[in-house]
């Protein structure tokens, strides 16, 4: 079958080739794969690893046989997943416990848009706790998980300030339901809005030590990103002296131990289908131009989310 590998040789060190099937275990689904989209965490890794590496998180598409073991969904279901890796591929093997069925008007397109993106918003946001009337501010809020955290958050009642660095960003913002939006690399501007019950912190560096002195007493910053840079410094006697504030280091992979992908998956396709949640779709292609978008991606040129279609 054909699947995205690493070629140092390549554009964005990705390319097509051709790759063995994988070969599900029981508690596996093997599904055929309709769409993709990528995410910046993969497409970085994929600039230091060895050749040959399949990288992949997000992939939708139609059960070709269904887990041995009898769970998850039946051949011929529509389904979206979350993997690893190896899901930028024809056919991919998805654990049943990360797969959801998706409603009849949800498409593949916004279905691929879900796993990582999505699920991050979603289970970073649950940090937060009841957020009806709360205030809460989302750094690097024009990526893909920064779009779906503005809708979530205006979804559960919150006041929510949304924080990015290029001016042209922001309407995307304010359409995903950014009562304030925040323009600029001084996160500091946020802080006329008040004191954040809950921050999505994504930025790094100062973006970080700022955060966590904007947080209000009892506040939880979320932190799932560097991409300003990995050092961060900050003024502990902004911090301690909040009361109760803390700062929650969050990777997905490990989210998904205690909330399984499937849950996240389906509450979000529900959302979709009842035209409550929006994926912000900025670029749309086949796979085979996955070095030219992956690039895009690494030169912060796409805003929301890209997919790549395999059909």
């Amino acid at each position: 079958m054909k699947a995205v590998v690493v070629d140092p040789t390549a554009l964005a060190r990705l390319a097509l080739k051709e790759v063995a099937e994988p070969v599900p275990n029981p508690a596996e689904a093997l599904v055929r794969v309709a769409a993709i989209s990528l995410n910046l965490g993969e497409v970085r890794r994929a600039q230091t690893v060895e050749a040959g590496w399949q990288p992949g998180w997000d992939l939708a598409g139609t059960v070709e046989q269904a887990a041995v073991n009898g769970s998850g969904p039946g051949a011929g279901t529509r389904v979206v997943g979350f993997v690893p890796e190896k899901a930028w591929g024809e056919l991919v093997a998805v654990p049943t416990n990360s797969l959801a069925q998706l409603p009849a008007n949800v498409s593949f397109a916004q279905a691929a848009t879900l796993p990582v993106a999505g699920l991050t918003a979603l289970y970073a946001l649950e940090r937060g706790g009841f957020l009806l009337g709360r205030k809460v501010l989302v750094t690097g809020a024009s990526g893909g998980v920064g779009i779906f955290a503005c809708q979530l958050a205006h979804l559960s009642g919150a006041y929510v300030v949304a924080g990015v660095r290029q001016a042209d960003k922001a309407a995307s913002c304010k359409e995903a339901g950014a009562d304030e939006v925040v323009v600029g690399e001084d996160l500091s501007m946020a802080k006329p809005f008040g004191r954040y019950d809950l921050i999505l912190e994504s930025v790094g560096g100062n973006s970080l030590g700022t955060a966590l002195s904007l947080l209000a007493p009892g506040g939880v910053c979320v932190s799932f990103g560097a991409s300003a840079g990995g050092e961060v410094t900050f003024d502990v006697r902004s911090f301690f002296p909040t009361g109760g504030a803390s700062l929650y280091g969050f990777i997905l992979f490990n989210e998904v131990g205690a909330k399984p992908a499937s849950q996240g998956l389906d509450r979000l396709a529900r959302l979709i289908s009842d035209g409550r949640l929006q994926p912000l779709i900025d670029l749309e292609a086949p796979l085979s131009q996955i070095g030219e978008v992956a690039q895009k991606l690494l030169d912060r040129q796409i805003t929301g989310k890209a997919v790549l279609h395999l059909n």
